[in-house]
């Protein structure tokens, strides 16, 4: 009966494996195996013909735990092992012969055209219009040959660093700025550049050209490049530049959300200050913000001081009317962020702002704030309604919140030539 002893385990072996029988013998004071997988079965079973028939272990065979795997032919299958408790009554345990896979060996054009039907197959809500990358040296607009070397070690390592700059009306926002922070960002994280930064930022407007894409976004990345799977970068042949222009179908949405308190351990400031691949504290982080029917979920540094979202800014309206920000020693320093704090000075020339501060911000103060907003290039600016079980201000966006995202808007659209580079179509 289950949870009894293991009193003996029964095998008809062949005589190449007769040596295994002492080795089971002696597991006899083991406590019962758990509940066999013929029970709850982890993908679709066929009974075998003969399913009271002992079994037997040829040499292809590998046992591991409740399942044997039989390895030939380019496949595998799996087989139930009966199994003899102590009660002297052998369990009637059906014997699975299934024949989970037949892995074809596909010649690069295959390859390809199973690439192009998955493409074809997917239907989110962004698309892939041009890719550039320096390996092929090129630019691609086929969504099916957007990929990267499985031995770049941006892929297996986290090697890597990337940025993001919106395209709005046929203009780069920004451009220049995540620019000079993803080449910051390479030098933190000793990644060699491949090109000369006027040279990248001629190829980063040419894909976007290629794209055609008059409104979306243009993501890039520096790697250290592929080579070999080793820890150490120093068997990459070149470091490599890719971009990839998406434009995303989403509507865009300015409705208040709510944030939480991140449980998950902010990146130390030497990582956090760094644009890296390296995102799985903010993945965690924003998806203990959606299981708790949050929007994102918000980081105190060390010292308990608001710190940052998973990938975005925050920034305050005190009831004095004053716009703070967290200091950004300890984390990201936002482009957009900082493009709101430059805006906000005519806000104080307009008298709608009585000042703008950067400076440490506990959370009594946050949500005790007026108004809380999210800053980002994706988000743009996003108002914050409530933080944990608090409501922020009178839980209605905040009429600051609203203007200040209507300024990065009209700034995006007509700002200066400093902040919008023109895309040659």
């Amino acid at each position: 009966m289950p949870g009894q002893p293991l009193k003996a385990l029964s095998f008809d072996l062949t005589a190449s494996l007769s040596s295994l029988s002492d080795r089971f013998a002696s597991m006899a004071s083991l406590p019962s195996l758990p509940k066999p997988i013929s029970q709850n079965p982890p993908f679709p079973t066929k009974p075998a013909a003969h399913s009271h028939s002992l079994n037997v272990i040829p040499r292809n065979h590998l046992f591991t735990g409740h399942v044997l795997l039989n390895f030939q032919h380019g496949s595998f299958r799996a087989r139930e092992m009966r199994v003899i408790r102590s009660s002297n009554q052998t369990e009637a345990m059906p014997d699975y012969s299934i024949q989970v896979s037949d892995v074809p060996l596909l010649t690069c054009s295959e390859a390809i055209e199973r690439l192009k039907t998955y493409r074809e197959n997917q239907h989110g809500k962004q698309q892939f219009l041009a890719m550039y990358s320096s390996i092929f040296g090129g630019i691609t607009t086929d969504p099916a040959a957007m990929v990267i070397p499985i031995d770049d070690h941006m892929v297996h390592r986290g090697h890597g660093v990337f940025d993001t700059a919106a395209i709005k009306d046929g203009y780069l926002y920004e451009l220049d700025q995540h620019l000079d922070r993803i080449l910051r960002s390479a030098s933190m994280a000793k990644i060699d550049v491949p090109f000369d930064r006027e040279r990248i930022r001629r190829i980063l407007i040419q894909t976007v050209s290629a794209s055609k894409c008059k409104t979306g976004s243009l993501r890039y990345w520096l790697s250290t490049g592929p080579g070999d799977f080793q820890l150490s970068p120093s068997g990459c042949h070149q470091p490599a530049l890719y971009a990839i222009v998406i434009q995303d179908l989403s509507p865009f949405n300015s409705k208040g959300v709510k944030v939480v308190t991140s449980s998950i351990p902010i990146k130390p400031p030497q990582f956090a200050t760094m644009k890296s691949v390296n995102y799985l504290p903010n993945v965690l982080s924003k998806m203990e913000a959606e299981e708790k029917g949050a929007f994102a979920a918000i980081w105190l540094d060390r010292d308990g001081f608001i710190a940052e979202g998973p990938n975005m800014n925050v920034a305050f309206v005190t009831k004095e009317k004053e716009l703070v920000m967290p200091q950004f020693d300890k984390i990201l320093s936002g482009c957009t962020a900082r493009r709101v704090l430059v805006l906000a000075e005519g806000l104080m020339r307009e008298g709608k702002l009585r000042g703008v501060r950067i400076e440490n911000v506990t959370v009594e103060e946050g949500k005790k704030a007026d108004e809380m907003m999210l800053i980002g290039s994706g988000i743009l600016v996003r108002p914050v309604v409530q933080w944990d079980e608090q409501v922020i201000g009178d839980g209605k966006e905040g009429s600051l919140t609203q203007i200040i995202l209507n300024l990065i808007i009209e700034d995006m659209k007509s700002g200066p030539p400093t902040v919008r580079a023109p895309i040659p179509y």
